[in-house]
């Protein structure tokens, strides 16, 4: 775990390695709508659905997290380096510019 800015929060988040990521990719597409088992519960709040990720994200990275979604989008692998004029990580591995302050990479 290795906390980065992220451009869709806009704020510094707990960022998860591959093997945290594959823990929580279990728990999410267990809980996804239309995993077996889960007809009865479609229609429960995602907040609800999804808990047993949601905690162990917090207890991964001691950050509450309400959108399973966020999760998800938390990787390492998503992003690039960092940028060399503003520090930010690049949106990912391949940008050719920073998206938060416009610099050629």
């Amino acid at each position: 775990m290795k906390v980065l800015w992220c451009w869709r929060c806009q704020m510094d988040v707990p960022m998860l390695d591959e093997d945290e990521f594959q823990a929580m990719w279990r728990l999410y597409s267990e809980r996804a709508p239309g995993a077996n088992g889960l007809r009865q519960e479609e229609n429960s709040p995602l907040r609800e659905r999804f808990l047993p990720m949601l905690e162990e994200y917090k207890r991964l990275t001691g950050m509450a997290e309400t959108n399973p979604n966020a999760v998800v989008h938390h990787r390492l692998s998503l992003y690039g380096p960092p940028c060399a004029a503003c520090g930010k990580p690049l949106r990912t591995p391949q940008a050719r510019h920073c998206a938060a302050c416009g610099a050629p990479t």
